[in-house]
């Protein structure tokens, strides 16, 4: 595990407490609860959230099957767009004028899978956001894609970190974490060194924005002593288990689903507003 010492040169810390700036003409009040009840946007977006489908881990394998056979994406796209969705949300709900910290420093854990592809994606932005990645990538593919994702990172002076930073030091250096170690494929037993992270990742104080699913979460049941983030980003559409998220922010991503593959699995999607790649639920 990393020192205090070994990250001063990094080091920055904070949550982050200000409201989502919402897209519209509501002014943000002072009171949460009135602004549910003043704004119609948001109330909206509550009703919407309600009629989305939720997916269950076998349905949603097969509509990215169906994305990447018969409609022609590839996992690079998709990778693309979700990983510019998921650091669209984190700017949305922790804007770098919220951050107490002098510097906007997040960390980016990511897995061996897509997930982690993701998570790439969106540290990549999220620098171009102003921000101050770095990664945690313990387990690297051997495959093209991710060794091009890591170098553009790398690239854009990303620093990739050696080990799991101690809970205290993630307290004391970083204002977020996101999670994109495992998704919707995850299943059986969380194998070290992730075993490991998601411990220490259990003891941190500073959010945590997870993408798709909470990772070690059973991706239909959910799970009751896993990690509870502050922040959910489903992509396509929520799978089952985002009905027992309890954080603040719960966002929709990924705006890329053809309306004739929508309809067909009848996911009930709420409309974007603009131009906007995410949406608040």
């Amino acid at each position: 595990m990393l020192s205090a010492r070994a990250l001063v040169g990094i080091g920055f810390l904070v949550t982050s407490r200000a409201a989502l700036a919402q897209t519209g003409t509501c002014s943000p009040p002072t009171a949460a609860d009135r602004h549910r009840r003043e704004c119609p946007l948001i109330r909206s977006a509550s009703t919407m959230a309600h009629a989305i489908k939720y997916l269950g881990q076998e349905e949603a394998q097969r509509i990215d099957q169906e994305l990447f056979s018969e409609y022609g994406f590839s996992v690079e796209q998709l990778m693309e767009l979700a990983g510019l969705s998921c650091a669209a949300a984190v700017a949305r709900a922790y804007p770098l004028t919220s951050l107490l910290k002098a510097r906007p420093a997040l960390l980016v854990i990511c897995g061996p899978g897509n997930n982690g592809g993701d998570g790439l994606v969106a540290a990549r932005h999220l620098k171009l956001f102003g921000y101050e990645p770095s990664i945690l990538y313990p387990k690297r593919p051997s495959k093209p894609l991710f060794q091009a994702l890591t170098t553009q990172c790398q690239k854009m002076d990303i620093p990739f970190l050696s080990e799991m930073p101690e809970a205290g030091v993630i307290d004391e250096a970083y204002n977020l974490v996101i999670d994109a170690i495992f998704g919707f494929s995850f299943s059986g037993a969380v194998r070290e060194p992730f075993g490991a992270i998601l411990d220490e990742l259990r003891k941190t104080t500073v959010p945590i924005a997870s993408i798709d699913i909470p990772s070690g979460w059973d991706v239909e049941q959910g799970s009751s002593d896993g990690l509870q983030p502050d922040m959910l980003i489903s992509l396509t559409a929520p799978k089952k288990s985002a009905s027992q998220f309890r954080g603040r922010y719960h966002f929709l991503g990924g705006r890329f689903v053809p309306p004739s593959l929508e309809k067909k699995y009848q996911l009930n999607l709420p409309q974007f507003p603009g131009t906007d790649c995410v949406l608040q639920l």
